[in-house]
Order: C-alpha cells, then structure tokens, then sequence
C-alpha cells in the first residue's frame, strides 16, 4: 500500500492519468514502488462516513483483480462525486474499463469477472 505523502505525490506528479466519470486512475512503471496501492477520496465527496465508504469500494475493486495487473506497477485511485450513490458492481466496471485503457492488466488474465460471478 502507499501510505506516506511523498509516495502519493511521487505517483501524481510521475504517473500516467486516466479518468472517466466516477473514477481517476495513476499509473506509474517503477520498481521502487512497484505492486503498491493508494486509494484517495477527497473532502469535496462529503463527510468522513462517505470518504471512507469509498475508499472501501475502491479498495475492493483493487481486491478482486490484483492478480490479473502487470508487475512493476504503482496506482493510485481517486474517487469522483458519482461513486458516492454506485454500487460495488458499477465501481468495479469504470474500475475495469479504466484498467483496460491505461493497460494494467496482463495478456494471460482475463479481467472481466464481476463482483459475485464465480
């Protein structure tokens, strides 16, 4: 997990940015950070109940295909205003779309399962 403000900023300022509607994804190829994870929800999405709520769907989403992403990898995931009111299973897709535009899934997995499908 990143967890210290230098490696958020690290990822922001480095990283390759992706976005749609309820979801901005940071891509950065390093092996100093590779394989870690940062999830962020900003005070513009509401209270901490709400903020925390999304970093647990965020969480999740990660949870579900870290097995399927490359090596070598640093993301950070960063909520948007419309993941407040979606479900787990519309995060995990503009989750999944976003993975596949930014290229962060290995060839040999098949990213596509959805929350509750074996």
């Amino acid at each position: 997990m990143l967890k210290e403000r230098r490696d958020f900023q690290h990822v922001y300022k480095k990283g390759k940015t992706f976005a749609n509607h309820s979801l901005v994804l940071y891509v950065l190829e390093t092996k100093e950070l590779g394989g870690r994870v940062g999830f962020a929800a900003g005070k513009k999405l509401g209270c901490a109940v709400v903020r925390n709520r999304v970093k647990r769907l965020l969480r999740e989403c990660y949870r579900l295909h870290q097995g399927e992403l490359k090596e070598n990898l640093a993301l950070l995931l960063v909520g948007r205003k419309p993941v407040t009111e979606q479900a787990c299973q519309e995060t995990e897709k503009a989750f999944l779309a976003l993975g596949r535009r930014a290229g962060i899934f290995r060839e040999d997995a098949a990213p596509g399962r959805q929350v509750g499908q074996p």
